[in-house]
C-alpha cells in the first residue's frame, strides 16, 4: 500500500524575534537571513510530511511584501500544498506582530523540494490526502505553478 501523508501532518511553525544581527544597514530584517528561515522551515517541514530527507530543489516564488523591524515577532508557517511523482511544493509564509499588536503577512513563497533516501536519490514523496476545500484549492493552485514550471524549464533548453 502506498505511504499518505496530510497536510496537517507536515505543518510547521517557527517564531522569532528580530535581533540587530538580522537587519541590514537600513534597519529592516534583512531579505538572506529571512530566506535561510524560510528555507530552513520548509525542509522541517517537508522531512514530516515525508519521514525522510530532503533537499531543496527550487524556489520557484518568494514575494517581499513589507519590512520588518528591531524587536518584531516573527511567525515562519509551513506545509504541503503539491505532490508529483518526484518532488513536492512548500508554501511558507511569514508573518510579524508588531510591537503595536498588529499582525500582517510580509512575505510568501513557494519552495520545490525532493525527498531522499539513505543513499541520498530521490524517492517518490507519499501521496498527498485533501482534507477540505481550502486543501483542494491550494492544491490546484500549486498544480498551476508546477505545470508552469515543467513549461519554463522546456523552454530553456
Amino acid at each position: 500500500m502506498e505511504k499518505t501523508s496530510t497536510v496537517q501532518d507536515s505543518l510547521t511553525r517557527q517564531t522569532r524575534m528580530l535581533m540587530y544581527q538580522d537587519l541590514n544597514t537600513r534597519g529592516k530584517l534583512y531579505g538572506g537571513r529571512l530566506l535561510e528561515w524560510i528555507d530552513m522551515v520548509a525542509g522541517i517541514t517537508g522531512r514530516r510530511y515525508c519521514g525522510t530527507e530532503v533537499t531543496t530543489a527550487a524556489i520557484d516564488k518568494l514575494d517581499f511584501l513589507t519590512a520588518a523591524k528591531l524587536g518584531d515577532i516573527l511567525e515562519i508557517i509551513g506545509k504541503v500544498t503539491y505532490v508529483g511523482n518526484t518532488s513536492f511544493e512548500v508554501k511558507v509564509e511569514t508573518y510579524v506582530d508588531r510591537q503595536n499588536g498588529e499582525r500582517e503577512r510580509i512575505n510568501r513563497a513557494y519552495l520545490v523540494m525532493v525527498a531522499l533516501d539513505e543513499e541520498e536519490r530521490s524517492i517518490r514523496p507519499p501521496r498527498l490526502v485533501l482534507q477540505n476545500d481550502e486543501e483542494r484549492l491550494e492544491y490546484e493552485a500549486a498544480e498551476q505553478r508546477y505545470l508552469a514550471r515543467k513549461k519554463a524549464r522546456a523552454a530553456a533548453k
